[in-house]
């Protein structure tokens, strides 16, 4: 396995033992555990990358938790949504398709993130964005995922004047990656309950950031060398 080198374009993410490691280009993902792991992170510190999120606790499921056995109707959202729901659907399965196909996952972030700076959107504002986006993404047949789902949102949301709500992020048990839309408090819009087991690693305002990995996580601690703690 090659493992990519840390850079401004790279996100970590610590869980028990071991890391996940994602590259913004181009959405190559890889986990790493053991010495590679401890290695990754000592690298961190000499590289543009940003420091590691610690992953919160999934709750475990033992596999007993229960998903909806057919797709919820989605009800038509007011005409001038479903219109620009439909465009902004389109343009990111555009973005999506045109372009190096191994270099898609950074163009729709790219996409996503274009509205950093806006204000973020209330949840009733969030959520009407995500229910439009679903109900023109009928109209396509091609795979319209979270990713896309969220992308479109994201956009639909910068033509209203709010951004900053894309997140993406990784929960545990077992390892698994998603994407969605938050409101101005942080809190996932028009999702399921398992989306709150997931950790933004996008969010630049997560408070488990810092400028070194997290001192609780055994690789971290592996990383660090004499001398490390003096200013």
């Amino acid at each position: 396995m090659t493992i990519p080198t840390p850079t401004k374009h790279t996100r970590t993410a610590l869980t028990g033992r071991a890391g996940v490691v994602v590259d913004y280009r181009t959405g190559r993902t890889v986990l790493l555990t053991g010495d590679t792991l401890t290695r990754w992170l000592a690298a961190l510190k000499h590289s543009a990358a940003p420091a590691p999120v610690v992953l919160r606790d999934s709750q475990v499921s033992w596999g007993t938790r229960e998903s909806p056995a057919r797709l919820e109707a989605v009800a038509p959202p007011p005409w001038a949504w479903r219109l620009a729901a439909t465009a902004v659907v389109a343009t990111t399965l555009a973005v999506r398709t045109a372009g190096r196909p191994g270099r898609s996952f950074g163009r729709l972030r790219r996409l996503a993130e274009a509205g950093g700076r806006l204000p973020l959107p209330t949840a009733r504002h969030a959520g009407l964005a995500v229910r439009s986006v679903r109900w023109a993404a009928r109209a396509f047949p091609t795979r319209v995922a979270c990713l896309e789902e969220s992308v479109a949102a994201s956009l639909l949301l910068l033509l209203g004047g709010r951004g900053g709500a894309w997140r993406h992020g990784v929960a545990t048990d077992p390892i698994r990656l998603h994407a969605w839309i938050c409101d101005v408090h942080g809190l996932p819009v028009e999702e399921p309950e398992q989306t709150g087991d997931c950790t933004p690693i996008n969010a630049p305002t997560d408070p488990e950031r810092g400028t070194d990995a997290h001192p609780s996580h055994p690789a971290a601690r592996r990383a660090r060398q004499p001398g490390d703690d003096q200013p």
